[in-house]
């Protein structure tokens, strides 16, 4: 089987893990904020897992996902992958809010404050438990 004689193979129940192991600098930046309830006392998580999606950050008493976006973003077929991916997740009654790693770099408490922002919007939504 190709996946057991592949050294780079993560099993869809692994890669949360893996992905949790192996952060991009632009998430350990952010997630220096959101650790440790210090945005809104709101807890996030990483790398959450939604049926076959995964989430870089996740509050889940908003619902809201925060994603990273890198520059495999920029490519159109990925572009056209995440509306996709973004519709499925809002089916599901969850909100996802995209920041870019550069916004991350150069503009962290402006980013900071889109994420205050959209999880007190969220917070104050009477859908916000679907």
């Amino acid at each position: 089987m190709v996946r057991d004689s592949d050294p780079n193979y993560v099993s869809r129940k692994d890669a949360p893990r893996v992905l949790r192991r192996e952060p991009t600098a632009a998430e350990e930046r952010l997630w220096s904020v959101l650790r440790r309830e210090q945005v809104n006392g709101l807890r996030f998580r990483r790398q959450k897992r939604f049926g076959a999606f995964i989430a870089d950050f996740y509050c889940p008493a908003v619902r809201l996902f925060v994603e990273m976006d890198g520059a495999v973003h920029d490519a159109p077929d990925r572009q056209a992958y995440d509306r996709d991916r973004d519709a499925a997740l809002s089916d599901m009654g969850l909100h996802i809010l995209r920041v870019t790693n550069d916004e991350v770099f150069t503009e962290l408490w402006s980013v900071v404050g889109r994420i205050r922002s959209a999880a007190q919007v969220r917070d104050r939504s009477p859908d916000q438990h679907k």
